[in-house]
């Protein structure tokens, strides 16, 4: 039922989205446009030794999608490329396949499990996990040594 999607908690969430904006020198920006339904996320990361240490995000989405950005944008100072894109794998597969919820510091995620029930709105989604684990990775390379010109 399309009740169970749009909890309370959830549209709490949705309503207050953290770290909203754009950063002024960003080490990576990345866009992301679910073309089904039109939704856009855009996130601007800064990463030093491996671990995002600003981050911020334009979200252009439904309320699912705001959702998910918000649970990324309370916690996403501190992680790694790899625990982003854990989360983002493992939130896929809850949606996908009905997987377990991700762990760890985007638990909150698990909220939205009933949303596996709607496959057209996956996509939108998943968009800001896909966008900051794609960001984070490429402001690594640029932040490297090995990836400097």
């Amino acid at each position: 039922m399309i009740d169970d999607l749009y909890s309370a908690q959830l549209l709490k969430l949705a309503a207050n989205l953290p770290r909203s904006g754009r950063l002024a020198a960003p080490d990576a920006s990345v866009e992301k446009i679910a073309k089904l339904c039109g939704s856009r996320v855009l996130v601007d990361v800064v990463v030093a030794d491996g671990r995002v240490v600003d981050f911020a995000q334009e979200v252009k989405a439904c309320a699912l999608g705001q959702a998910a950005a918000a649970v990324l944008g309370a916690h996403v100072i501190g992680a790694t490329a790899e625990e982003l894109e854990l989360a983002r794998d493992q939130f896929r597969a809850m949606l996908k396949t009905g997987g377990a919820a991700p762990d760890g510091r985007f638990s909150d995620l698990s909220m939205l499990a009933p949303v596996k029930d709607y496959p057209a709105r996956h996509a939108s989604t998943l968009l800001a996990f896909e966008a900051v684990a794609e960001a984070v990775r490429q402001a690594a390379t640029r932040t490297t040594p090995a990836g400097a010109a």
